[in-house]
């Protein structure tokens, strides 16, 4: 009996606290993608690009421009620490556009996110430019949020 009181309470607390329809779940299975990519750009942080799962945090070793091609290396559990809330900002939003290029990501030399959210298997990317006057307006958080995790793993 204690063990069922034990399991309803646990059931009770996960639905009663996950009553945000716009976070996406990360896990080892649903992960998120996510940097930036600078065109006209010197140096090691033109293109940075992050995997997140519910336990790591990884980064590309890569730097592909394109973000086709990716390679990952698992990170030091503090960076992990600083970005595991990613997810919450997500714009559940996204996963049911149909285009994938909001605005004209770098055209401008002002650079633009990759964006890509695997959930059981289906994979998600998008590439979004960084002039928020270009995107809709629900995925400005985002885009900041994007913004200022990217300068915390680099700091």
């Amino acid at each position: 009996m204690k063990k069922l009181f034990l399991l309803l309470f646990a059931i009770g607390g996960l639905i009663s606290c996950n009553n945000d329809d716009d976070n996406i779940e990360i896990n080892e299975q649903n992960f998120l993608i996510f940097g930036h990519f600078y065109g006209e750009c010197f140096g090691e942080g033109c293109v940075e690009t992050f995997k997140l799962t519910d336990k790591k945090l990884y980064e590309d070793t890569l730097d592909d421009y394109s973000g086709q091609n990716l390679e990952f290396i698992a990170l030091e559990n503090d960076k992990f620490e600083d970005v595991k809330n990613l997810g919450d900002f997500f714009p559940n939003q996204l996963l049911n556009e149909s285009e994938t290029v909001f605005g004209c990501p770098d055209c401008a030399d002002g650079g633009g996110l990759f964006i890509q959210y695997s959930e059981n298997g289906n994979v998600k990317s998008w590439r979004i430019d960084q002039d928020k006057n270009n995107v809709p307006t629900y995925l400005h958080n985002f885009i900041d949020k994007v913004n200022e995790k990217i300068k915390m793993i680099n700091n």
